[in-house]
């Protein structure tokens, strides 16, 4: 997968929004599971207030004491995270708890109504910070009642360790949620995608003709592309029959005039104007080539050329090669033909045969003595084209084959039976490669794409 991918960019984003959300949901939890925990601790503090509320008397001498402290042991252990503090406002009396050493709580000066408990957040002792619950309440009302001002507190560091505990039990669970989810947006993406997999191969299908339309099953969303695409194909289909009809229209309205080209250069001949009858019939005959290779590529260009085309590659040789020795030319040839074993190829037999044709009478008017052909078949279709005649200069081998060249302006010919091979050949996928022959001459390697 690449930067561009569709797949790749909606991982991407569901791995972002899943990262997000769990560290949202993870702070969440923790802020939720820290003010739980606050409340639990006020609620603590809150009982023990109320505990040593109830444990306040006035001595003899108008001074507060507290009968018994409240049985906890961190009230017993200097600076243990847990205190409490009594301050008599009228008769200045401090009590505190062991914890607090010599410390006191300095409590805010603000108005608090009997009864009511106060929370604060203050500085303790030893750099602490601590969660206090306060409350005032007033002994012996009457002309000399007692303003009291009652508090408990906690170190606040527990509550932050708390909280860092718990997020730290809880990171592994979002670990294991993270990848359940991503294991569940890849499973999403995957089934969501799959019906464009599906199109794919549709199209693919419809490429290798094994099919001439896409299926309309496929969901909703996919269907106007699939309609629009079919829309095409029809269209394509019908340009496509109509430039056939019209090469073809065109290819039969010459016929007629090239037929009577050759009957003027007969009556020429039979005038002895022989030269004037030559160049007329060397002219019909490359208008002919023409003609014939305008048709060619017309009925290759418009057929669909399909993986279920199958012919067998020996056999088609064999025919040609039959035909090429009953000519005079190819009569007098010696053929080595080399097919150890059948080799079926993608083609049509038409295509196969006007390509082979094609070559093999090139090689048939170049030899002089002998032709070899042999195949082989792997993972491509190899077909081996050499011949025993002057052969072509390395620096002239890019241009052989192109549209009407020709090396030779003394051999009769137009220089089209190349190009004409080229056209077929590059109509299926395949590769047509010229070289020098271990005979001497011209060697034509075919490579075509095998029957599946």
């Amino acid at each position: 997968m690449t930067r561009r991918s569709l797949r790749t960019r909606l991982l991407l984003a569901a791995a972002v929004s899943i990262c997000a959300a769990l560290v949202a949901a993870g702070a969440g939890f923790a802020t939720l599971f820290e003010h739980h925990v606050e409340r639990r601790i006020g609620a603590e503090l809150e009982t023990l207030l109320n505990q040593i509320i109830a444990k306040l008397r006035l001595g003899e001498d108008g001074r507060i004491r507290l009968g018994q402290a409240p049985a906890e042991p961190r009230f017993e252990q200097p600076l243990g995270g847990l205190y409490w503090q009594v301050r008599d406002e009228t008769r200045p009396t401090l009590l505190r708890s062991r914890s607090l050493w010599d410390a006191v709580i300095e409590l805010p000066g603000d108005e608090v109504a009997p009864g009511a408990v106060h929370r604060h957040t203050l500085a303790g002792p030893a750099g602490q910070t601590l969660l206090v619950r306060e409350r005032q309440i007033t002994l012996r009302p009457g002309a000399e009642a007692h303003r009291v001002r009652i508090a408990v507190a906690v170190d606040g560091g527990e509550l932050i360790a708390a909280r860092n505990a718990f997020a730290a039990d809880m990171f592994p669970y979002l670990a294991l949620l993270a990848g359940v989810l991503m294991l569940a947006a890849w499973l999403q993406v995957r089934i969501g995608l799959a019906p464009l997999d599906a199109l794919r191969r549709g199209v693919m299908a419809i490429r290798s003709g094994a099919q001439p339309r896409l299926r309309s099953r496929y969901p909703e969303e996919l269907m106007p592309l699939v309609e629009e695409l079919n829309g095409l194909l029809e269209a394509q289909e019908q340009t496509i029959e109509r430039a056939r009809a019209w090469t073809a229209d065109l290819a039969h309205g010459l016929k007629t005039p090239l037929m009577v080209l050759s009957a003027d250069a007969q009556r020429l001949r039979e005038q002895g104007n022989t030269p004037v009858a030559e160049d007329l019939d060397r002219l019909a005959e490359t208008m002919r080539r023409r003609i014939d290779r305008e048709l060619i590529r017309a009925r290759i260009r418009s057929q669909p050329q399909t993986r279920q085309a199958q012919v067998e590659v020996g056999e088609a040789i064999e025919r040609i090669v039959r035909t090429l020795r009953r000519t005079p030319r190819g009569s007098r040839l010696e053929w080595a033909v080399q097919v150890p074993e059948p080799v079926v190829a993608a083609m049509l037999p038409d295509d196969l045969a006007e390509l082979l044709g094609n070559l093999l009478e090139n090689a048939t008017q170049w030899a002089e003595r002998r032709i070899a052909v042999s195949t082989s078949g792997n993972a491509h279709v190899e077909i081996l084209i050499e011949d025993d005649g002057p052969g072509v200069p390395q620096e002239q081998l890019k241009r052989l084959g192109l549209r009407g060249v020709r090396l030779d302006e003394h051999t009769q010919g137009s220089g089209l039976g190349l190009a004409i091979a080229r056209d077929i050949i590059e109509a299926y996928g395949g590769a047509l490669r010229l070289g020098r022959a271990a005979l001497g001459g011209l060697a034509v390697a075919l490579r075509l794409p095998p029957s599946s």
